[in-house]
């Protein structure tokens, strides 16, 4: 007898976890001749829901972690993603890319995170500042996470999409949840599994699938998400994120108008995006009333 050879489950991730969606939901995923070449679980906003709250205990220890060892994780991320160069690429033509986009776009998905990971610990140094101040202190204004970060992926990419809305925001300390694209979901189980054996915290990163349709507005409706990020086109769901957010004042970037695959995508500012400024004031001594003292 031949052999039934065995297809791979796709999951989501949630928590350094894999399970399946909780409504046990799923829509079938098909290559342009029409076949069904995978089962995409379709996330519900309960899975949103575990997914925030995986998301929040997990950022006051990403946050605090040195830069440096964000930036070591990060890099080997990129490591990981070299050595599973060819999964990827077999994954993306399944979804009906060409050979040579495929490589291009694994590429510079691997490039793009060892960018990332080489801006973890030199942001702070251009984005904070010595404040000048009229009276007797120190003023000082340095970038720190804003927390929570909920993100529709690129829905065209599979992969470029998924590291280049998650690279920057992990890197400046955030946690996220992200939604990958319906159309091209399969790279972000993959990815997922990357993360999860790579020195990530579980928490850290959450990938779902499903439709920006059903969950953008639970994206940006939820009070314990401090930032949404959008990079698709949509613009009555543009609309409601932005009305949503302003119910606890979330920021919200949209990123439309960005060649993802262009270094363009690339850029510090990114991580700025996703942070927040602490000023610190410190009294300055009387140095020679402290002398005259001794």
């Amino acid at each position: 007898m031949a052999r039934i050879e065995i297809q791979k489950t796709y999951k989501i991730y949630i928590g350094g976890q894999f399970p399946r969606t909780e409504s046990g939901r799923y829509y079938p995923l098909k290559n342009k001749k029409g076949d069904v070449i995978a089962n995409i679980c379709l996330c519900s906003r309960k899975d949103f829901r575990n997914a925030e709250v995986a998301a929040r205990a997990a950022q006051s220890g990403w946050g605090s972690r040195a830069a440096f060892n964000r930036a070591q994780i990060l890099y080997r991320i990129a490591e990981m993603l070299e050595g599973r160069k060819e999964q990827f690429i077999s994954e993306l033509l399944l979804q009906g890319s060409t050979l040579a986009a495929a490589k291009k776009e694994v590429e510079i998905s691997i490039d793009r995170m060892v960018y990332y990971s080489g801006w973890c610990d030199k942001f702070q140094a251009i984005y904070s500042s010595v404040n000048p101040v009229a009276s007797s202190h120190f003023n000082f204004s340095v970038p720190e996470p804003t927390g929570v970060v909920a993100i529709i992926a690129d829905e065209t990419t599979s992969l470029l999409g998924l590291v280049t809305a998650i690279a920057p925001v992990i890197a400046g300390g955030n946690t996220c949840i992200v939604l990958a694209s319906e159309t091209k979901p399969l790279c972000a189980v993959t990815f997922a599994e990357v993360l999860n054996s790579s020195d990530l915290p579980g928490g850290v990163v959450n990938i779902l699938t499903g439709t920006a349709a059903e969950l953008h507005e639970h994206f940006s409706n939820h009070m314990d998400v401090n930032t949404v990020i959008y990079y698709r086109n949509n613009k009555a769901e543009i609309k409601t994120i932005k009305e949503n957010a302003s119910l606890n004042v979330k920021r919200v970037f949209v990123y439309n108008k960005i060649n993802i695959a262009t270094e363009k995508a690339e850029s510090p500012y990114f991580i700025f995006d996703t942070q927040e400024i602490k000023t610190t004031w410190h009294p300055i001594e009387n140095i020679g009333a402290s002398k005259a003292g001794y």
